[in-house]
C-alpha cells in the first residue's frame, strides 16, 4: 500500500512506496556530479589489480569471449570487448552528440564570441599534444597513435572540480566544460577521419539512407520510439560494415535529435486547465472520457520536454554509471611492468597529456586574447588557466578508446600505461595548482 502523499510547499508529490526508501538514496547518489568519476576510478583500479594478479589470463579470456547475434541467415560474431567498444559505446557517443548539439544551440558554443575562448583552448589542447607525440614517434611503430593524447575525459574533470568545491570560479567551470565539449567534437573528427582504413561505399550508402529516413520521420511527426530504435540499429550495422567506426552513427543520432519540444509550456498549461475543469466536474464519472483526457495529458506532459533534453537526462546516468565503468573494466586492465613506463609510446602519450595539453591550451588562449578574438573570463588569471589546462590533460576514456583503434598488442598496452600515468600526473598537478592559487571558501 502507498503511504500518504508527501507535500513540498503546495505541490503534491507522487505517493511513496516501501521500495522508494531503497531507491531514492540511489537516485540522490546518481545526481552527485563526482559520483560517476569515483566509480570510474574504482573500476579502473579493479581492472588493473585483476590484470596484474594470478587471474590475469582468465580476465583477458573473458573479454575475448565470442558473442554472436543472428537473425536467420544474417549474423555478426565478435568478442565481448568488441561489442562493448563498438556497440555499447555507441550510446556513450549518442550522449556526446546530444551534449554537443545542446551546447551549439543553447549553451556556451552558440555565440561565436563566447565560444571563441573554449574553441581556441580545445584546438591548442589537441594540436600540441598530437605534435609532441608525432615528434617523438615519427617513423616508429607507434606513430599511428597520434590521436591518443588529444582527448579530455569530461567525467574525471568534473570529478576534480567537485573535489575543489566552491573554490572553483563559475567562469573556470564553464570554460573547462565548454572546452571538453569542443574537444569531443575534435575527437569525433579524429576517429572518423584519422582511423578509418577503408570505406565500403555500399554499406555507407545504406547508412546515409537510413539517417535520411530517420530525419524524414522526425519531420513528418512520427514519435514512436520503437521505430527509431529499429532504424538506428540498422544504421549502426551499415556503419559497422562500411569501415567507418560504428560509434560515429551514435554521434549523428545525437546531432539530429530535435532540440525543440513538440508542445509548448503555454499550450500544456491551457490543456491542464481544461482537463482540470473536466476532472472536477461530473465528466470524470465516465471512465472512457476520463481515460482519454488523462492519456492526452500524459502525452502532452512528455512532449513538452524536447527529445534532446529527455534523452540526455535519462541516458546520462546509464552512461556514467553503467557504460563507462563496463568500458573501463574491459579496456583498462593491463599487466604493468617497470619497462612499460620507459616505452617510447608510453612516454609520448604521457608527455602529450601532461605537457602538451596545458601548454597548448595556455598558448592558444593567449593567442586568442592577444589578437582580440576572445577575452579572459573575469576572476581567472594565467595561473588558474594553467591549472585548468592540466586538468584537461586527464584523457582517460576517450584516449583509451582511440588507443584501441590505433594500436594493438604491446604498443596498445604501453599506450594505456602512458594514458594512466599522464592522467594521474595531470589530475594531481592541476588540483594542487588550483588549491594553491584559488582563495579558500569563506566559512
Amino acid at each position: 500500500m502507498a503511504k500518504n502523499l508527501k507535500i513540498d510547499g503546495e505541490f503534491p508529490e507522487l505517493p511513496l512506496d516501501p521500495v522508494d526508501a531503497l531507491v531514492n538514496p540511489l537516485k540522490r547518489f546518481l545526481h552527485i556530479e563526482s559520483a560517476s568519476g569515483i566509480l570510474l576510478i574504482l573500476t579502473t583500479l579493479s581492472a588493473l589489480i585483476i590484470a596484474n594478479s594470478p587471474f590475469s589470463a582468465n580476465y583477458v579470456a573473458f573479454w575475448k569471449t565470442p558473442f554472436e547475434l543472428r537473425i536467420g541467415p544474417l549474423g555478426m560474431e565478435h568478442s565481448l570487448q568488441h561489442w562493448i567498444n563498438d556497440g555499447l559505446m555507441t550510446i556513450f557517443f549518442f550522449v556526446i552528440g546530444l551534449e554537443v548539439k545542446r551546447e551549439l544551440i543553447l549553451g556556451e558554443l552558440r555565440d561565436l564570441k563566447q565560444a571563441a575562448l573554449p574553441i581556441a583552448a580545445a584546438i591548442g589542447g589537441m594540436v600540441v599534444p598530437a605534435a609532441i607525440y608525432i615528434l617523438l614517434q615519427h617513423g616508429a611503430p607507434g606513430e599511428r597513435g597520434w590521436g591518443i593524447p588529444m582527448a579530455t575525459d569530461i567525467a574525471f574533470v568534473v570529478g576534480c572540480l567537485t573535489v575543489l568545491g566552491s573554490r572553483i570560479p563559475g567562469s573556470l567551470r564553464v570554460l573547462l566544460l565548454s572546452l571538453a565539449i569542443a574537444d569531443d567534437i575534435g575527437a569525433i573528427l579524429v576517429i572518423a577521419v584519422g582511423y578509418t582504413d577503408h570505406i565500403g561505399l555500399t554499406a555507407l550508402a545504406f547508412g546515409i539512407l537510413g539517417i535520411g529516413v530517420i530525419f524524414g520521420f522526425m519531420k513528418i511527426g512520427i514519435r514512436n520510439l520503437a521505430v527509431y530504435i529499429i532504424l538506428m540499429i540498422l544504421v549502426w550495422i551499415a556503419f559497422h560494415e562500411s569501415g567507418i567506426h560504428a560509434t560515429i552513427a551514435g554521434v549523428i543520432f545525437g546531432m539530429i535529435t530535435p532540440a525543440k519540444a513538440w508542445i509548448s509550456e503555454g499550450r500544456l498549461m491551457k490543456m491542464y486547465q481544461k482537463s482540470s475543469q473536466f476532472l472536477q466536474g461530473e465528466g470524470w464519472r465516465n471512465s472512457g472520457e476520463r481515460y482519454e483526457v488523462l492519456r492526452r495529458m500524459e502525452k502532452a506532459s512528455r512532449t513538452t520536454i524536447s527529445p534532446l533534453e529527455r534523452f540526455e537526462k535519462e541516458l546520462h546516468p546509464w552512461v556514467g554509471f553503467v557504460i563507462m565503468p563496463i568500458f573501463s573494466l574491459a579496456n583498462s586492465g593491463v599487466a604493468i611492468s617497470f619497462s612499460d613506463f620507459t616505452s617510447p609510446v608510453a612516454i609520448a602519450v604521457m608527455l602529450g597529456l601532461f605537457v602538451g595539453k596545458p601548454v597548448g591550451i595556455f598558448l592558444f588562449i593567449w593567442l586568442a586574447i592577444r589578437f582580440g578574438v576572445a577575452k579572459l573570463p573575469q576572476g581567472i588569471g594565467w595561473g588558474v588557466i594553467t591549472g585548468g589546462g592540466l586538468l584537461a590533460g586527464i584523457g582517460f576514456t576517450m584516449s583509451i578508446f582511440i588507443a584501441g583503434l590505433a594500436l594493438e598488442g604491446p604498443l596498445l598496452d604501453a599506450a594505456k600505461v602512458g594514458i594512466l600515468a599522464g592522467s594521474i600526473l595531470s589530475a594531481v598537478a592541476g588540483i594542487t595548482i588550483l588549491i594553491l592559487l584559488l582563495p579558500k571558501p569563506s566559512s
